[in-house]
């Protein structure tokens, strides 16, 4: 079967990893029908002119993947015949929702989409799982490492695999990425470089809690993407069935990155120094993190906020908010080694540098969402 017989369906196209992956699926030809499927409409998201070029060239659906007929809508295609291959990047990624959010948003959603996927007979789907779905107190977690999710999405996304595992029929990959970083991203490494330039702004030392060796492993979207499709090709060409053992792949560059090495990167971006609060305070945050939280999200807001304004900039999804999720103590440290070893996946953005951070900036300049440079 070549490539240019490959249809394929992407849910959650419009969101941070699926625009990149549907650009990356344009850019280099790998299949002639493209359906994308999103609540959210391509002209509202923010898309870089590069990722709305790309969009003119697919099927765009608008469509409400919690709702069955809505779903099976998506998987029809005019001609009577199935898709190939359906990539589900589609799923609540905000944190701090009530767990009802993530019940029909997370595994609903999840479990609808595979389903249909399976009635289907698709040939590969793939799925975004999360690594925070590891215990954070163990070294580098291997897929097969212990299990203890960490934050809600993390817990939801754990149920959804496992039930996606027991669908009879479904030809199911699962990703498992560290934190997904890179243009357009709102959440991951964005707030940590807003912040920067929120000191920057202030001229004051930029402090954290808890210690410099705090393990917060990275991933390019760019690999994301790349591993997505890559996996999907191989999992057909290799002939793997739906009965045999659900493929899992975590997915982590080389940096083994912690709060040090991005702190290092943030103080060459913008000229600050950076710290850290030390074992007293953080044992006091640890206790009272609801205070916390509220205090290191009011010193920050208001000046981001300011900066927006002093640039003519009414209207930004840019945010230095953290949810208190995030603040916890927990390390995100993953062997993403699997993937290379079993499939022949190469990473492309093997180490965090400080020209894909700036390239992170330069995308937002560029949207008019990203305060200019201090003069």
């Amino acid at each position: 079967m070549t490539s240019s017989k490959r249809s394929i369906l992407v849910l959650g196209g419009v969101g941070f990893v699926g625009r990149h992956f549907v650009h990356y699926v344009v850019q280099n030809d790998l299949a002639d029908h493209i359906r994308v499927v999103d609540k959210v409409l391509p002209q509202t998201a923010y898309l870089s002119a590069a990722h709305r070029s790309s969009f003119e060239k697919v099927d765009f659906r608008q469509g409400n993947l919690i709702n069955a007929t809505s779903v099976a809508n998506c998987f029809t295609k005019e001609d009577g015949s199935e898709y190939d291959y359906v990539f589900n990047f589609a799923a609540e990624t905000k944190y701090s929702q009530v767990p009802e959010v993530y019940q029909e948003r997370i595994y609903q959603l999840s479990v609808g989409c595979a389903k249909e996927a399976a009635k289907r007979h698709v040939k590969a789907y793939v799925t975004l799982s999360s690594s925070e779905i590891y215990d954070c107190d163990q070294g580098a977690s291997k897929e097969g490492s212990k299990i203890k999710p960490w934050t809600e999405i993390a817990k939801y996304k754990l149920k959804a695999e496992e039930e996606l595992s027991k669908i009879e029929g479904l030809n199911l990959i699962i990703m498992r990425p560290a934190v997904i970083y890179g243009p357009g991203a709102l959440l991951g490494l964005t707030p940590r470089l807003i912040i920067g330039r929120v000191y920057q702004h202030l001229g004051e030392e930029m402090k954290l809690l808890w210690s410099k060796d705090l393990r917060l492993n990275t991933v390019h979207v760019s690999d994301v993407v790349r591993a997505a499709w890559h996996v999907a090709e191989w999992y057909e060409k290799t002939g793997r069935k739906a009965e045999d053992t659900t493929p899992i792949f975590n997915l982590a560059d080389k940096q083994n990155t912690d709060q040090e090495a991005i702190n290092k990167l943030l103080q060459d971006i913008f000229g600050i120094k950076t710290g850290y609060y030390g074992s007293v305070v953080s044992s006091f945050a640890k206790l009272n993190l609801d205070s916390v939280t509220e205090d290191v999200n009011e010193k920050h807001l208001a000046p981001w906020a300011a900066l927006l304004k002093s640039s003519n900039i009414h209207v930004s999804p840019l945010s230095p908010y953290l949810d208190q999720e995030l603040l916890y103590n927990h390390a995100l440290s993953v062997d993403g080694s699997k993937i290379e070893r079993e499939t022949g996946f190469i990473y492309s953005v093997p180490y965090l540098t400080k020209e894909k951070l700036v390239e992170v900036i330069d995308h937002f300049k560029a949207l008019n969402v990203w305060p200019a440079d201090e003069k």
